[in-house]
């Protein structure tokens, strides 16, 4: 009986497990369902959102029709840059970023079309700062801005300068170890700062306090335009006074009062007697043709009157030029009247005047006790040329109008009358001028080439050293 009890007690514990188990899975199949479901809902709910932001700003995802989101395999961002793009994704703001990206010298031409002055020019540097935050194609923009300082009149401008160095981004090109300062940190910013110094030494433009704040929060203290502009502080004020005979900032406008200064700088004379022979105008002939006089400044000295009075009338005298003279930015040319060396049958030795110059003594007296091994004789290479008689400047150089300075009034040269004058004069400034202020000359009218034109030609240039050898014998 008890056996049997037990036997029926250990069944009635098996349902009871069975049960409870069967109720443990469907419990956990119930979760699990529920699972599924919240899950089902949070991914549909997901890929409705992301579909919408895919659509409204990435034009690469796809939809389907069960609203599930498709991604395209990731590739190299070169081969998406050569992909169209569809007109609906395009933006009108990035038509207009577009259109506002222009040269910088068309930048320059835009903003000042009328009038190009220092505020115009200011302007137009604020207009590129206040283009982009991140000051892209800063380095360009700058070399353009040098280049057209000029045509702005703001080339000596120190306030201008400073404010260019404005335009480079600050505390990014400074180095941060010795590593970056030994390699050239940033060479393509660190040469455009260079130049920008290098044209303000050009332009004898000191630079400021300003101007080293603004290269120290730009490149470092180590950067190489620091350095260019300690160089700058060390030798400007060095050579600041060193040249005797300085010249003027603005030089004069006036070609008369132009030659006046031209022509007493080549003297060195303050004797020397600057004549006006003729002024620049206008005059009309007897046929109505209107013509314009050019002006004829000449400048003589009283040596030269002295050597001019004491030269042999039987020996010619000569016209040369024109020779360069540079002023700064200007160029101006000038002719000379002078004579050949004197041959030494004919010089005479005038007697030593130990009181012409007392500063520097033409002759030395000294007895001075030499050693066997000196040498008495020297080879010294001595060359003799002619005496220059005077100077003149004129903006026509042919012979007509030289033949004025050097006929002149007969009172002051009356040995000139007797003397003859020939003209030694090379191809006129005009190239050179021209080249100077970039421009083009006409070209030559076309036409059938004429022999008896290079026939001449051939003529004059072999009859001139024949004549002039006949007049030196």
């Amino acid at each position: 009986m008890k056996c049997a009890r037990c036997l029926l007690q250990l069944q009635g514990l098996r349902l009871q497990g069975l049960q409870l188990q069967g109720l443990q899975l469907q419990g956990l199949r119930l979760q699990g369902l529920q699972l599924q479901g919240l899950q089902g809902q949070s991914a549909r709910s997901a890929a409705q959102r992301g579909a919408l932001l895919q659509s409204s700003s990435q034009p690469h995802m796809l939809r389907n029709t069960q609203h599930q989101v498709i991604r395209r395999f990731h590739r190299s961002p070169i081969n998406d840059k050569h992909q169209p793009i569809p007109a609906e994704f395009i933006d009108e703001d990035d038509n207009k970023k577009d259109k506002s990206l222009v040269i910088h010298d068309d930048l320059f031409e835009q903003v000042a079309r009328e009038t190009k002055t220092k505020a115009t020019f200011n302007k137009v540097v604020e207009v590129f700062i206040k283009q982009d935050v991140r000051r892209r194609g800063h380095v360009e923009f700058i070399y353009a801005a040098l280049q057209k300082m000029p045509e702005f009149g703001v080339e000596r401008d120190l306030a201008v300068y400073n404010k260019l160095l404005d335009v480079f981004p600050k505390e990014v090109f400074v180095p941060r170890n010795f590593i970056q300062i030994m390699f050239n940190h940033y060479p393509r910013q660190q040469e455009c700062g260079v130049q920008l110094l290098e044209q303000m030494e050009g332009y004898g433009i000191m630079p400021d306090v300003d101007t080293k704040v603004l290269l120290i929060q730009i490149f470092g203290v180590k950067g190489h335009p620091v350095r260019k502009y300690q160089r700058i502080l060390y030798w400007f004020p060095k050579f600041k006074h060193t040249n005797p005979y300085p010249i003027p900032k603005n030089l004069p406008e006036d070609p008369v009062d132009l030659a006046r200064f031209s022509l007493a700088r080549i003297a060195d004379d303050r004797d020397a007697k600057v004549t006006v022979y003729q002024l620049p105008c206008t005059d009309i002939t007897e046929s109505g043709e209107e013509i314009t006089l050019p002006h004829v400044v000449g400048i003589q000295s009283p040596s030269q009157m002295e050597l001019l009075a004491q030269h042999n009338p039987s020996r010619p005298v000569f016209v040369e030029g024109p020779f360069p003279l540079w002023l700064r930015d200007k160029c101006v040319y000038y002719y000379v009247l002078r004579a050949d060396p004197v041959p030494p049958e004919e010089k005479v030795e005038e007697p030593y005047d130990p009181e012409r110059s007392l500063a520097y003594p033409l002759q030395l007296d000294l007895d001075l006790d030499r050693d066997l091994g000196d040498e008495e004789s020297f080879d010294v290479e001595e060359l003799d040329e002619g005496a220059v008689f005077a100077m003149c400047m004129t903006s026509q150089g042919d012979q007509a109008v030289l033949n004025q300075w050097v006929s002149g009034p007969p009172a002051e040269h009356p040995i000139l009358g007797r003397v003859p004058t020939l003209f030694r004069l090379e191809q006129g400034p005009r190239e050179l001028q021209g080249a100077h202020k970039n421009k083009v000359r006409p070209p030559a009218q076309a036409g059938p080439p004429d022999p008896e034109r290079g026939r001449r030609d051939e003529v004059s240039l072999e009859e001139e050293p024949r004549r002039s050898q006949e007049m030196k014998q």
